[in-house]
């Protein structure tokens, strides 16, 4: 008995300094939220904000080609013609068509006066005057299908010329002369002149902040010193699969002359400002791989984790979105060596400077 109890005291001296060790220096600092405004800047190109692809209405064989890539062209400029062999043709039998049908109408009309004349001084019958009028109609209709025929031939002529339904520049051709092409298949692609569109591919997740206005800072990147401001007008409903990104077009009602078709252009947007703390990348910690910082109990100075939702990583710094509440104090330094319900003796920690944020992508 004497040999256990001296065994005991021994036990009860060494786990003494155990108990005794002194709460654990760390670094805090107090949760503040500070609004932050984010700005995105993104690089683009200049398009046209109406491009038309101009076909011919009928298969044929290009005969003519009279612009090429980087053409001006004016409304009702021939771009292209086909062969015109068959329309010609049937333009010339439908001219004969209508010649044909005026003789028929002449000799029925003067058939019919004759007859009216006769009938009226009694020397032919009833039945002779309503044959002849029955025939004069007939030539009258004759003639203005023919001349209907004439019409479409006509124009059958006339589309075999591809004109330009609007002032502009020539953005693509996919026709050479020799070519047959089929009906509809677009032989020139034409960007109108007027309003612009500055075309970006943006990344999916800045979409969800919400804009502090529709306006966007455009400036041409060869000479940032022309600068314009556009509104969105713009969002493709669905991401491109190939780039990951989703298209915004902002329109540009008066684009500096500068500012031409395929100019390499950059767009500065604003989001609304939201509030956010920000804090030293030594608080950021984990649980379960999901974001989360240690906070200090301040009546009892345990530590305890607390799942947060981080906003955006930055040089030094994270910025905390959600999870944390003002007044929280957050431990910044010596969080690695802490565990649930540490006692812990603060230090408090200068609070991190919040600095003007930008985002980008090349588009």
């Amino acid at each position: 008995m004497g040999v256990l109890a001296l065994l005991a005291l021994a036990g009860c001296k060494d786990s003494a300094p155990a108990d005794a060790q002194p709460p654990l220096a760390v670094l805090t600092q107090t949760a503040k939220p500070t609004p932050r405004a984010q700005t995105v800047s993104l690089t683009g190109e200049i398009k046209a904000r109406i491009q038309s692809d101009l076909s011919f209405r009928f298969a044929g064989r290009i005969a003519t080609r009279s612009v090429d890539i980087g053409d001006r062209v004016v409304a009702g400029q021939v771009l292209a013609t086909l062969e015109t062999t068959e329309q010609k043709a049937d333009t010339d039998s439908a001219t004969a068509s209508v010649q044909a049908a005026e003789a028929t109408l002449r000799q029925a009309s003067a058939t019919f006066e004759r007859q009216k004349s006769l009938l009226a001084n009694g020397y032919t019958t009833q039945r002779s005057y309503d044959n002849a009028n029955e025939a004069y109609r007939a030539a009258q209709a004759s003639l203005d299908s023919a001349k209907a025929n004439l019409a479409t031939a006509q124009d059958q002529l006339s589309y075999t010329a591809l004109r330009a339904e609007a002032p502009g520049i020539i953005t693509a051709r996919n026709a050479e002369v020799g070519q047959v092409v089929e009906a509809a298949q677009a032989i020139f692609t034409v960007a109108r002149d007027g309003a612009r569109d500055a075309v970006f591919d943006v990344y999916e997740a800045l979409l969800v902040q919400k804009p502090a206005d529709g306006n966007v800072e455009i400036a041409l990147i060869s000479n940032p010193a022309i600068k314009v401001t556009g509104t969105v007008r713009e969002v493709a409903p669905v991401v491109d699969p190939t780039t990951g990104s989703v298209r915004v077009k902002i329109g540009i009602d008066q684009p500096p002359p500068e500012m031409t078709l395929g100019a390499a252009v950059s767009g500065v947007g604003h989001f609304q400002p939201r509030d956010v703390f920000a804090l030293p990348w030594t608080a950021f910690f984990t649980q379960g791989g999901k974001a989360a910082v240690w906070v200090v109990d301040p009546k009892s100075r345990a530590v305890s984790l607390k799942p947060v939702v981080i906003d955006i990583y930055r040089t030094g710094e994270v910025l905390i979105r959600s999870g944390l509440s003002a007044g929280d104090v957050v431990v910044t330094g010596g969080a690695q060596l802490l565990r649930p319900g540490q006692i812990v003796a603060p230090t408090a920690q200068q609070p991190t400077a919040l600095l003007p944020a930008k985002a980008g992508n090349a588009g």
